[in-house]
């Protein structure tokens, strides 16, 4: 039986401190705050308010976060009062329940009754902020463009006015293939303003990964770019477009933005020809705001549905109260509009806090180009993946020694587990005065529910802690709560409002029921492997579907990838376990590990790079850390998010074809896809 209770004491201790104590094995403390850090910041501003309506007295993050977990309806209705969401009806409460007699999950209700409009709320800044600038667009397709507030709202309301000449309403779709510029978020602004529901696909994705994912909902307009500049690159994107539109039948209108060529077909500049006033359709809180696609890397990309309430909830308080954000802040994140982070970055917006969008190569000319665009643009949150994080250590770059970084604050990581070697670098080469927050959680809640704050010190290697509202927990498999240090399946046993309004199509829930709630009914199941330390920090290790396990114990992709990938001969590389694969050189019952390299330029896998690896593995990892076969593929094929596809590839060895284990228009690279077929193909060959 699961363990559904509140567990909201467990592992929340101690997290405003210096991290010091019985940490035997960890990383070390690489970051603390400012004395003043906790009475400075936005979050104690919010714990005035929560006093002030006779809520508990909390002086530190812990009392915060553990008020949130123990009383999740007083503390999401607190912060919908602090921000003074616009409500149009009034919620008869926060949290209810109506399907299971609870406030458990599936069937939490929140805020029923309440009406509202995400894109109300991300321009509600315009009255204090005015002429302040509220989007800069960074651009290798064309000169940077500055949008102010007014100029904003009124390119907002006019685009509004156009989709309505278009017949948009209520619930009709409308999709961009479109880069992270200012047209786009102008544009699913004014789709949420209708109460439309918005999609959008990054134009570097292909035809077939568009497709799949559209053809689901049925979109009535799509906005589309003629291409764009990718560095010094021309990728023309006329005929993609033309592709997509044949594949999608119930498209009435496409408008095309000339983005690659100034002077091609203009159909942006009619769609906000004409003006009317800004208005705000008032939609139900769990009403569809847009609809987010997991990665498609295996069947049909799941259509995930998030709601216009929840959205606003989550992404306000992760933004001012993790972030420190507010007006004269600002936020920019290395993202495209195919991922999650753009939806959670524009959201920027809802704190009044500036944002900047970046659209082309992030190592075009080379790979201070995102740490030059920061420091030019005064960015005090800057955010990028942790694989550049890990480039740019491996490529020895020290930004710190090139461009000013004075003021940025906080370097945020999300994508992918960041190596506590690249917590160690920050200081070393970015700056000692910068925070680095490694954040964890997904397209499912669009947010993140680890991470940290600006009171909280940074160890590194490790995830500050669980974030406000967010009752993450590793389990066994029998459903218990794990101890602190020991590794268990990341949960969620409280709902969170950003949770998904459901999956499209799916009337019943069941795809959704079956997709987080069937290995522990009532309690969310991420698919990450996670460890809480005493002091309420953790670290993710890798999805459990891809966790190895040789003999019994388990060990996590991403301390392979710190050894290998560091390596100078190594461009990158993807490990696998088969476990009921016998191999000679195996201990018993530790079936057969693979590790596949890709060299850089001007290096081959020798046998001195195979002893290398060998021998790095053993000494810096375990024994049980050193493959059974190691070879070479020219490229390791990754998602457009930069995920590397584990678990495909593994479908692969085990019989499943290529075309079913993974879709090969969501890979940055399709003919990486076919280096792996040709090695499992001559590997069978040799075997046979």
């Amino acid at each position: 039986m699961a363990n559904t209770g509140s567990n909201t004491g467990s592992n929340t201790g101690s997290n405003t401190g210096s991290n010091t104590g019985s940490n035997t094995g960890r990383g070390a403390v690489i970051w603390e705050p400012s004395d003043n850090a906790w009475a400075s910041s936005k979050m104690y501003q919010f714990a005035e308010h929560v006093e002030q309506s006779s809520g508990p007295t909390l002086g530190s993050y812990d009392e915060m976060l553990g008020w949130s977990l123990a009383d999740p309806s007083a503390f999401w209705a607190a912060v919908a009062r602090w921000q003074c969401i616009d409500w149009h009806d009034e919620p008869s409460t926060a949290l209810s329940a109506v399907s299971t007699g609870s406030a458990t999950m599936p069937g939490a209700d929140w805020f029923p009754g309440g009406t509202l409009n995400y894109a109300e709320r991300a321009l509600a800044h315009v009255e204090v902020c005015g002429d302040a600038v509220a989007v800069v667009g960074r651009s290798q397709s064309r000169e940077r463009d500055e949008t102010t507030w007014i100029e904003l709202v009124d390119q907002v309301a006019r685009c509004r006015a156009g989709l309505r000449r278009m017949g948009v309403g209520r619930g009709d779709r409308v999709v961009a293939f479109a880069p992270n510029i200012t047209e786009t978020l102008v544009a699913f602004l004014a789709a949420a303003s209708l109460g439309a529901i918005w999609s959008s696909c990054a134009p570097e994705f292909g035809v077939r990964a568009v497709t799949d994912r559209w053809v689901q909902i049925e979109p009535t307009v799509m906005i589309a770019v003629d291409g764009y500049m990718f560095g010094d690159r021309r990728i023309e994107r006329a005929e993609h477009v033309e592709q997509i539109v044949a594949a999608l039948p119930t498209l009435g209108h496409v408008v095309r933005i000339p983005y690659l060529d100034a002077g091609g077909e203009d159909g942006w500049s009619e769609l906000l020809e004409e003006y009317e006033p800004i208005a705000f359709d008032s939609v139900p809180f769990d009403h569809p705001l847009y609809v987010l696609f997991s990665s498609g890397t295996t069947g049909l990309p799941k259509p995930i549905v998030h709601g216009h309430g929840g959205i606003t909830l989550e992404h306000v308080k992760a933004w001012s109260l993790h972030y420190d954000l507010g007006p004269s802040d600002r936020l920019m994140w290395f993202t495209t509009t195919g991922w999650m982070m753009w939806n959670f970055l524009v959201s920027g917006l809802l704190t009044g806090s500036t944002i900047v969008l970046f659209d082309g190569d992030p190592s075009a000319p080379d790979l201070l180009e995102l740490w030059r665009t920061g420091a030019e643009e005064q960015v005090d949150v800057f955010g990028v993946s942790a694989p550049f994080v890990m480039a740019c250590r491996k490529a020895g770059l020290r930004p710190g020694d090139e461009v000013d970084l004075s003021r940025t604050r906080h370097l945020g990581s999300t994508g992918a587990p960041l190596p506590t070697e690249g917590f160690e670098w920050v200081p070393e080469a970015v700056g000692s005065h910068i925070q680095v927050g490694s954040m964890s959680g997904g397209t499912d809640v669009c947010t993140g529910f680890v991470g940290t704050a600006p009171m909280l010190s940074i160890r590194a290697g490790e995830i500050g802690a669980r974030m406000l509202g967010c009752n993450v927990q590793a389990f066994d498999s029998d459903g218990s709560e794990c101890a602190p240090g020991a590794t268990g399946e990341l949960v969620i046993v409280s709902p969170m409002p950003s949770m998904p309004v459901g999956f499209w199509g799916d009337d019943d829930g069941s795809r959704y029921t079956s997709a987080y709630f069937e290995t522990y009914p009532g309690v969310w199941h991420h698919g990450d492997w996670i460890t809480f330390h005493d002091d309420g920090s953790c670290v993710i290790t890798g999805r459990s579907d891809a966790t190895l396990n040789r003999g019994g114990v388990r060990l996590g992709t991403s301390d392979f990838y710190v050894v290998v990938d560091s390596m100078p001969e190594v461009a990158d590389s993807v490990v696998v376990h088969l476990e009921d694969r016998e191999s000679s050189g195996a201990a018993d019952g530790a079936g057969e590990l693979i590790l596949l390299v890709a060299c850089s330029d001007g290096h081959a896998l020798d046998e001195g790079l195979v002893a290398k690896i060998r021998s790095a593995l053993r000494s810096e990892l375990s024994p049980r850390h050193v493959p059974d076969v190691i070879d070479a593929v020219p490229t390791i094929p990754r998602t457009l998010s930069g995920k590397k596809l584990e678990v495909p590839i593994k479908r692969m060895l085990l019989g499943t074809p290529a075309h079913e284990a993974a879709s090969r228009d969501s890979l940055a690279d399709p003919g990486a896809l076919d280096h792996i077929v040709e090695w499992i193909e001559r590997r069978r060959t040799s075997a046979g």
